[in-house]
């Protein structure tokens, strides 16, 4: 049976990362499908839109652009664009800048491969990490694109739960000095890096720039902050159920306190 694959990203579909998606997704299967936001949709999260019409443009025969999130992008394409079965795999990115820690989020990359597990799709979110040399950032697109058919068909060979998305991220690092795969656990990043940089535009009128300062920071062992900083390809299964256990059970204990 030939695997039936969904790809989108948040980087929009001219994105540089959607065409090593697609060459990656092209080493799984000949029945790829392409539904991706038309314009840039970085740090959009699990948003989804309901105040306006989503506008759609069929860019060939299995590609399509929507003006909207990769979550209209998603669930457009599995109700209504993609003919026949449903996908068997969706795949994400690849994203321009890793999505690890807390950058998950914020991520439409990763909400992409979200809205693919909660319609009951095996979905994966790839990233590839870059860094910013002398001002300028550089993204090496060659190590996703030699490992990433590797990675997926690992994963698809050892199967997941159908709550829990896979979230790869490859490290900023030639194709042939990558370290290995490890599987790493959700790290947190130094909040004070972040940054809000005030400027003045031509009428005088203030705005501002979200960004965060180019530092090292202390990665907890073992997380994926650390294993990508070291070197190696990450892979963190993620779970939709946002349940803390230990909190529900400490509090179980008490709730007949509440007098209400």
């Amino acid at each position: 049976m030939i695997l039936r694959i969904l790809l989108t990203n948040d980087d929009g579909i001219h994105a540089p990362g959607l065409e090593v998606l697609e060459e990656i997704a092209a080493q799984l299967s000949s029945d790829v499908w392409v539904v991706a936001p038309d314009d840039e949709q970085s740090g959009a999260s699990h948003s989804l839109t309901i105040s306006s019409p989503l506008r759609m443009r069929r860019v060939s025969e299995r590609r399509f652009a929507v003006r909207g999130t990769p979550t209209d992008c998603v669930l457009l394409a599995v109700q209504h664009l993609v003919d026949g079965k449903r996908p068997d795999l969706l795949l994400s990115g690849v994203n321009r800048g890793g999505n690890i820690a807390d950058d998950i989020t914020y991520s439409g990359t990763v909400a992409g491969a979200m809205e693919g597990t909660i319609l009951s799709i095996p979905s994966i979110a790839l990233s590839q990490t870059r860094s910013n040399g002398d001002g300028i950032a550089t993204t090496r697109w060659e190590t996703a694109r030699a490992h990433g058919a590797e990675v997926v068909s690992f994963l698809l060979k050892q199967g997941w739960s159908r709550d829990v998305l896979i979230n790869v991220n490859f490290p900023d690092v030639a194709a042939g000095n990558v370290g290995g795969v490890r599987l790493a656990r959700q790290g947190k990043r130094d909040q004070s890096l972040t940054r809000i940089d005030k400027r003045i535009d031509p009428r005088g009128v203030p705005y501002y720039w979200i960004g965060f300062d180019d530092a090292p920071e202390s990665p907890v062992p073992e997380s994926d902050l650390a294993f990508i900083e070291s070197g190696y390809i990450t892979v963190t299964p993620l779970h939709l159920n946002l349940t803390h256990e230990e909190t529900f059970a400490h509090l179980s204990k008490h709730l007949g306190e509440l007098k209400s």
